[in-house]
């Protein structure tokens, strides 16, 4: 008899998850996602959905006031922080990079997760994939370049580099394209796409309030307003017109064209009709 394919490891589980603030109400409410190996997640809502929230949990930057996260099979809460947070990818777009520094030596710290260069530990080995990320990444040209003479756009891949780095299995970007011309952003979702191919096994959550930004190869979507999922699945079910709308208290036609993705409003603001949903959708 034939066997089945054995089911994609789950790097991150958010099971009826609440955070809340005192006297400030819920920031996240009975919140549940799960990501697998391989899957490139479109974390989508407008301000003050709890996104940023949402992403500090998978990041384990912060505790969830109750229900359970793990992330890379640690709950936490019963694991250090601080340890588990050497095998998560975090793209952070407020990350200081001393203008000094080369982009070579930028892309290397992010193997110590140091802010200046640990120049005694880097080995070949490490010197290596560090070209091979900025090639990856479409920025092998600027190894020697100064990082300060860099332009935004080029700061962003050379930070995405840099979380690639120590080879994580789960890589999370707040808002990459934010900020970014057309020519920039367009280089920057090039860039991600590749990194589907690159490293098959590897997961990705991209938070965004756009679709336009989403790149090509984002395979799943969860959808959050006020602090509950108003859905969550493969993006063929879940970037709908009717969700969208839904999500973003506005009418909106969603549409798609060469794997990217279109949203247009289509008249009056929609009233949120289902209202957030209490559930998880896979």
């Amino acid at each position: 008899m034939q066997q089945g394919r054995e089911p994609a490891p789950t790097y991150l589980e958010v099971d009826r998850v609440r955070v809340w603030t005192p006297g400030g109400g819920d920031l996240l409410h009975q919140v549940s996602w799960r990501v697998h190996a391989g899957e490139h997640w479109a974390l989508l809502g407008p301000n003050g959905a709890g996104k940023t929230t949402l992403l500090s949990l998978a990041g384990a930057r912060r505790h969830p006031s109750s229900g359970a996260v793990r992330v890379l099979g640690q709950r936490l809460g019963g694991v250090d922080m601080r340890e588990l947070r050497r095998s998560i990818g975090v793209v952070d777009q407020a990350l200081r990079m001393p203008d000094e520094l080369t982009v070579e030596a930028v892309v290397l710290t992010g193997a110590t997760g140091s802010v200046q260069p640990l120049w005694d530990r880097y080995g070949p080995a490490d010197r290596e994939r560090a070209l091979e990320l900025l090639a990856l990444m479409g920025c092998a040209h600027l190894a020697g370049r100064r990082v300060g003479t860099c332009s935004q756009g080029e700061r962003g891949r050379v930070r995405i580099a840099r979380a690639l780095m120590p080879a994580p299995p789960l890589l999370l970007l707040d808002e990459p394209a934010s900020g970014l011309d057309l020519a920039a952003r367009e280089l920057l979702l090039a860039a991600l796409a590749e990194l589907a191919s690159f490293d098959p096994s590897l997961a990705t959550v991209v938070v965004s309030h756009h679709l336009e930004d989403l790149p090509p190869h984002t395979s799943h979507a969860l959808l959050l307003a006020a602090g509950a999922v108003v859905a969550a699945g493969p993006v063929e079910r879940t970037l709908t017109g009717e969700a969208v709308s839904a999500c973003f208290g506005i009418g909106v036609e969603v549409g798609r064209h060469d794997g990217r993705w279109l949203a247009t409003m289509t008249g009056e603001p929609a009233a949120c009709l289902a209202g957030p949903s209490r559930h998880m959708v896979s």
